[in-house]
């Protein structure tokens, strides 16, 4: 299958901590720590309860995980009728495949796990072979399994409860029913053993919860909680006879056993209904999840028993509406809720993750009423705009909300909601209906500008909230304004609307300056500020790129075969990045005016935002909680771009997980792929042209001091040569007589020695450097290549000594240093490696000047290269005069 990117591939999702799937708790006995296991979707989550820290992510699975269990090793799921066993919380060990319709419950069961799918199919499998031991039936009109447990010190027993209300309790060894409870008249949710032997306790779907001895069959205590069916249970091992109970409606309730009666309550612990529920092992606290995407953690240190949230992970609980990468360095992203939350995700760590608050009317009363119950919530915010300039000193965002006129203020710095309702007075007489569509914040993080359905356009100073003007007389335009913009200069402010018009304002004046009339009503406007293109999606699914300096369409996309959701630039302004309802993201090359990239993805993109730097691409998608990361492969790996076809089908990219691990970038690749990839390969040639003067390319510090070769091993030369420590004798020798004196006479005959070396004779034989000279006197200036390329290897002090042994008074001749004369001038003419050839000429005339002033063919040869010199250098001169002049006019010329 070909490549369905060539730009981006999926990197990681972000946002997510929970689902339905009831979690699951195992304790770690080495390392003395409580860890919880989440399921996210297609994989799942592994956290520490000390901190909530993510520990691991498990590799992806093909379906969405159904349920999950955990024993002292090893990590169940099950996904649709194949179960899986992860070692280490990510690597499939074991995998048991026999179910005919999907898996919902898992029981490990000491050596063997215990499966049961939808059609009360029950299998028990051996872990380690992956076999089934043991298979059973039941009718799902008589006795339709709910839960499976296992009650502590029942060897090989079972408990199986049911949606009729009955129980039984199986022996699995020998595969025999050993007796049937009648049940109390309604299902079964859920089964969790009590601290006590032979008693469980059973949640039904009535709200009851019932106390039961399995050993004589009696029920030991009733409980009932007013808000609906029991979703799960669990007991505190403290010291505390205490029971937990949780509910559809996200309550969570405490029972006194003792006392047979309600302990406390924590009401709005969720969302929605509390899946799942462990009280951690000989600890006052207690995990819980829901389908919320929240992980919770309480701690039991009321006066009334009751308990208190000590640390969660939380995420949006409704799909996100627009996301944006905060500030330049491409680490935050600032993301919009259905649920009327605006959160902050990091790119680098979890732990940087933040939530700055849910939209409120009245905050004071939201906090005194709770969030579940709030009647002052916002609706959700549908458009937002930030600034991080000048974010220290007051609020940033600027948000619109859905229906709403009023638009709010956000301070990411305080992670909360600001102080200002930007709301103006016309709003609440004549245009009493208008909705804020879109809002912007100029560069310098001092105003902000909104449009609203009603064609007006308002100025507001962000640090104290006044208004501060309005564009147009009445309005800016007749029609709903869909996009607004400010340029970096806060000159120029550009305004869209459904009226097909464009029109550019004075920023401070507030004056019309120009109106582009486009072919169809505009959706919606993205401005590059530092190239000045803007992007105009149009309701006919194109793209107008319209430049704001000159006021004219300069590009045109086409297509998308529905609406265009959002747009993002590349941080060049190469790229324009567009998605739209058909589930296509499609990547356009501004300058070449053609499509890229494109691909399709599992649902449509609602928006998207591309980070300044450029290495991630960031989405969110229809009925989805994540917030997905895709990777940009161009800045680690060759990506040839070559224009797609008119009729280019897309193929479907699949979507990242939430593991921070890579996905394979190294997909097949079309024969015609490679062949592009083959033509668009660049090699810089030696030469570009005969006429062009250039370089070699060697680092400065190969050619640039050889003239100061000796002024840098003098300076370098150490004062004095190291010295050898004496090794004093064992038995010092002394002089015979009355007085204690050394005898030093060996020393001092050692030091008199005489030096009895012979010198080295001055004569030396020619180097390797001379005799490629004396070889190019007979072949002509065929191997001056290869003399250059010898001189190229050479360090510093090597050329210098090649250089000194010309001269005929250490080996070398006049002939040889005419040679090197002429080299120079063929290196010169050949326009190569010009610094090279200064800096050996420049040394040749420091060592051997004496000699070329003495000798006629020497002073010939010179002359002849001093006129190949001073043209050569005088072409150069001229280019650099001719660029400086232009630099200098542009300077200071008055355009």
């Amino acid at each position: 299958m070909p490549c369905a990117s060539r730009i981006f591939t999926g990197f990681r999702a972000l946002g997510f901590n929970s689902n339905h799937v009831p979690l699951a708790v195992r304790y770690h006995q080495k390392h003395n720590e409580n860890y919880v296991v989440t399921c996210v979707g297609k994989a799942f989550h592994t956290y520490n309860c000390s901190r909530l820290g993510i520990i691991s992510v498990s590799n992806s699975h093909p379906d969405a995980i159904g349920c999950l269990a955990v024993d002292a090793y090893l990590v169940f799921t099950a996904s649709r009728n194949v179960v899986q066993a992860f070692a280490r919380g990510k690597e499939v060990v074991h995998t048991y495949r026999g179910h005919d319709k999907d898996v919902h419950l898992l029981l490990p069961f000491g050596n063997h796990l215990i499966s049961v799918d939808e059609d009360s199919q029950l299998k028990i499998w051996d872990i380690e072979s992956e076999e089934v031991y043991l298979e059973m039936s039941f009718d799902n009109r008589t006795f339709q399994i709910t839960v499976v447990m296992h009650p502590s010190t029942y060897l090989n027993k079972v408990l199986v409860a049911s949606q009729q209300g009955t129980m039984q309790l199986w022996n699995v060894k020998a595969g025999k029913l050993l007796y049937t409870f009648p049940g109390w008249g309604s299902a079964i949710t859920v089964v969790e053993q009590a601290p006590a032997v032979d008693v469980v306790a059973v949640g039904l779907a009535n709200g009851e919860i019932v106390l039961h001895n399995l050993k004589y069959d009696e029920t030991i205590m009733r409980f009932t909680q007013d808000w609906g069916p029991v979703t799960s249970i669990s007991f505190r091992t403290d010291g505390h006879p205490v029971m937990t109970s949780g509910s559809t409606a996200g309550h969570i309730a405490l029972w006194d056993l003792e006392e047979k009666r309600m302990l406390s309550q924590i009401r709005e612990a969720h969302g929605s209904a509390v899946t799942g529920m462990a009280c951690l092992l000989r600890e006052p606290l207690m995990v819980t999840s829901a389908a919320d995407n929240a992980l919770k953690v309480w701690i039991f240190d009321q006066p009334d028993g009751g308990g208190r949230l000590l640390r969660q992970r939380t995420g949006h609980s409704a799909p996100p509406t627009k996301v944006h990468f905060h500030g330049s360095d491409g680490q935050s992203i600032l993301s919009a809720g259905q649920d009327s939350t605006v959160r902050s995700f990091s790119t680098v760590h979890d732990r940087l993750n933040k939530s700055l608050g849910r939209a409120s009317f009245n905050k004071a009363e939201t906090k005194k009423s709770g969030l579940k119950r709030d009647v002052h919530r916002m609706p959700p915010v549908t458009d937002f705009a930030s600034e991080t300039a000048r974010q220290s000193d007051w609020d940033n965002i600027l948000a619109c909300h859905r229906g709403l006129a009023e638009v709010t203020t956000w301070n990411y710095q305080r992670s909360t909601m600001g102080k200002h309702r930007l709301l103006h007075p016309r709003f609440d007489g004549d245009e009493q209906g208008a909705v804020a569509q879109c809002v912007t914040v100029s560069s310098c993080g001092n105003f902000g500008i909104i449009g609203y359905s009603s064609g007006h356009v308002d100025v507001y100073n962000l640090q104290s909230g006044i208004h501060r003007g309005s564009y147009g007389k009445p309005k800016a335009h007749s029609a709903c304004v869909r996009g607004v913009a400010i340029d970096g200069l806060n000159q120029l402010t550009i305004t869209a609307a459904a009226d097909k018009n464009v029109k550019f304002w004075k920023f401070k004046d507030k004056d019309l300056l120009c109106t582009l009339q486009l072919m169809c009503q505009v959706a919606n406007i993205v401005l590059h500020r530092d190239s000045s293109m803007l992007a105009v999606s149009l309701d006919n699914f194109t793209v107008s790129i319209v430049d704001i300096d000159t006021r004219r369409v300069v590009r045109h996309f086409a297509g998308h075969g529905n609406r265009i959701t959002d747009m993002a630039f590349s941080p060049d302004a190469r790229w324009l990045i567009t998605a739209s309802m058909d589930a296509t993201v499609r990547t356009w090359d501004l300058p070449s005016g053609r499509l890229v990239d494109c691909f399709l993805v599992d649902a449509a993109v609602t928006s998207l935002s591309l980070s300044p730097t450029f290495d991630f691409l960031v989405t969110t998608h229809i009925d989805d909680l994540g917030i997905y990361l895709w990777s940009n492969m161009t800045l680690y790996t060759h990506v040839a771009l070559r224009p797609l076809p008119s009729e280019y089908e897309p193929y479907l990219l699949d979507m990242p997980s939430t593991s921070r691990k890579m996905q394979d970038v190294a997909v097949e690749v079309e024969p015609e792929d490679a062949d592009a990839m083959v033509v668009s390969e660049f090699k810089s040639p030696e030469q570009i042209s005969d006429e062009l003067v250039t370089l070699s390319l060697l680092p400065n510090s190969r050619w640039q001091n050889l003239l100061n070769l000796e002024v840098i091993k003098q300076r370098n030369k150490p004062k004095e040569p190291p010295k050898v420590p004496k090794s004093a004798p064992f038995f010092l020798p002394t002089v015979p007589g009355l007085e204690f004196k050394l005898n030093t006479a060996e020393e001092d005959i050692h030091r008199n020695k005489s030096d009895t070396h012979v010198r080295k004779s001055t004569l030396q034989p020619v180097s390797q450097f001379g005799q490629l000279l004396e070889d190019s006197m007979t072949t002509g200036s065929a191997s001056f290549g290869h003399l250059m390329a010898v001189l190229k290897a050479s360090s510093p002090s090597s050329i210098d000594l090649h250089l000194r042994s010309l001269s005929p008074e250490v080996g070398g001749s006049a002939d040889m240093m005419i040679q090197f004369m002429k080299f120079i001038q063929w290196v010169l003419e050949t326009h190569k490696d010009f610094e090279l050839a200064q800096a050996y000429l420049g040394l040749f005339l420091k060592l051997h000047g004496d000699v070329l002033a003495s000798d006629c063919s020497l002073v010939e040869q010179a002359r002849k290269l001093s006129e190949i010199q001073v043209s050569a250098w005088a072409n150069l001169q001229d280019m650099f005069n001719q660029s400086l002049c232009l630099v200098n006019y542009l300077k200071s010329a008055t355009l």
